[in-house]
């Protein structure tokens, strides 16, 4: 079975407008969350993920109005990420309109948020964000990290794919903190290593920078890819990169 790769632009908001750097330092402005919202759904986006960058780090809760104000102008699913720390937050954010909700920091702290929040809502729901990096202390060579990649979690990344899998998140945002921002490239050794320990849906994120990209973070095995800046900024556009995919004989929709 051969489902269609989605292409997913992601809005990294902070203080209400989205951002975009690189390695998650030096941001820039980059518009209206929800403006940018609507041109995204009439350009052919299969779904949007809305990451609140600052929510965990400065402790306070994702802005429930912007949220509200996105789903009313799109009719593709709304993922939305940052400061979920209880089923409360997750119920909140379902609520004002996101389809699915993303957990990180608060998952790592208390991993059985996960099945709470899966038992309550189904795990279609929820996705596990991981921003990993390199680490030759990790068995896998890839580490956690916590607080938008400000510090280590000193947990293995592919180790925590796999109990995360156990425990009940319904799918993976799998973001390389060394390539974010870089547009060198997705970083396939990275997702081959998580792929072969979850059958969960795999979204691959940072280091988009060319159409050339897109197919081989597919073929390493992510079902979904997501960029951010190169979007943002005009750089590439959603139909070129659908394209792009099915020219290297990947389903699109």
């Amino acid at each position: 079975m051969s489902l269609a790769v989605r292409v997913i632009p992601c809005l990294d908001v902070d203080g209400g407008r989205v951002v975009k750097g690189v390695n998650f330092v030096d941001l820039r402005d980059a518009g209206d969350p929800v403006e940018m919202a609507r041109v995204y759904d009439a350009e052919g986006a299969d779904e949007l993920t809305f990451l609140d960058i600052t929510a965990s780090s400065s402790d306070r809760s994702t802005t429930y109005e912007i949220v509200r104000r996105t789903a009313e102008q799109v009719f593709i699913p709304l993922t939305v990420g940052g400061g979920v720390r209880t089923v409360e937050d997750v119920d909140r954010l379902l609520r004002a309109g996101a389809d699915k909700v993303g957990i990180n920091t608060a998952a790592i702290a208390r991993p059985e948020v996960i099945s709470e929040i899966a038992h309550r809502f189904g795990n279609q729901v929820l996705v596990l964000s991981v921003d990993a990096r390199r680490a030759d202390d990790q068995p896998s060579g890839f580490e956690v990290t916590t607080h938008g990649g400000r510090r280590s979690a000193g947990i293995d990344a592919v180790e925590w794919v796999r109990r995360a899998t156990e425990l009940g998140a319904g799918e993976i945002l799998l973001n390389s903190m060394d390539a974010d921002g870089t547009q060198a490239g997705f970083d396939l050794e990275m997702i081959r290593a998580v792929r072969a320990v979850t059958d969960l849906p795999l979204i691959a994120s940072g280091g988009a920078g060319r159409l050339e990209h897109f197919p081989p973070a597919v073929d390493a095995g992510a079902d979904a890819v997501l960029a951010a800046s190169v979007f943002h900024f005009g750089t590439l556009t959603i139909p070129a990169v659908k394209e792009t995919l099915r020219a290297a004989g990947h389903v699109v929709r």
